[in-house]
């Protein structure tokens, strides 16, 4: 992930940040059009009520403190990975990537409802595999791992992910607006980073 890679850090902020400032243009130009996404607009521009936004991220929230006393149960807190704050910036803006990839173009929403489930339910699969807990690539070689500490953490991240497709696809989000989801995402990646901080596993600045 380029985690001890500043520059390349810097480089996927700057990527996300124009990707953010195209999505934002496409959001104003829906509520300037009465809620009418224009022709080829990014996935998710649609307003949202502000008690789906809150619910949403009660939930993500929720589900990072179950992890955490999950942690502790086992004993494995001591096994999760250092990160730089240099780092936790970039997880807020991979927050908004990581949205509009997978619940914004990864689903199947006009097929009908087992359509969309089992959308939901691949793509989380994929994206909780995406992460690196499963495995490990470093110096040219994979190495597996299936201890406590990865279980949990995959399995965390997979109902994360089915959390943030529920939010954008719920009565409470009519429109389908990504604006729950990113800000659950959002909301999730900055306590984990505070709770790493809390914990002393924020090793510096980059």
């Amino acid at each position: 992930m380029g985690q001890n890679d500043p520059g390349m850090l810097l480089l996927l902020l700057a990527g996300m940040t124009y990707i953010a400032k195209l999505w934002r243009d496409d959001y104003r130009a829906t509520a300037a059009n009465g809620g009418v996404p224009p022709p080829r607009a990014l996935p998710g521009t649609t307003p949202a009520s502000r008690l789906a936004i809150i619910v949403a991220v009660l939930g993500a929230l929720g589900l990072l403190a179950l992890e955490t006393v999950g942690e502790y149960a086992l004993g494995i807190v001591e096994a999760q990975s250092r990160i730089t704050v240099l780092f936790g910036f970039y997880t807020l803006a991979a927050a908004f990537g990581e949205e509009l990839i997978f619940r914004g173009f990864i689903v199947v929403p006009n097929r009908g409802r087992a359509a969309l489930v089992a959308s939901c339910v691949g793509a989380s699969l994929v994206f909780a595999a995406l992460h690196p807990f499963l495995w490990e690539w470093k110096d040219g070689t994979l190495t597996w791992r299936f201890d406590a500490k990865a279980g949990l953490s995959f399995g965390m991240v997979f109902a994360a992910s089915l959390w943030f497709y529920t939010v954008r696809f719920w009565k409470l989000n009519p429109t389908h607006s990504l604006l729950p989801c990113i800000a659950a995402h959002a909301a999730k990646n900055l306590g984990v980073f505070a709770i790493k901080y809390v914990q002393g596993f924020v090793s510096d600045w980059w």
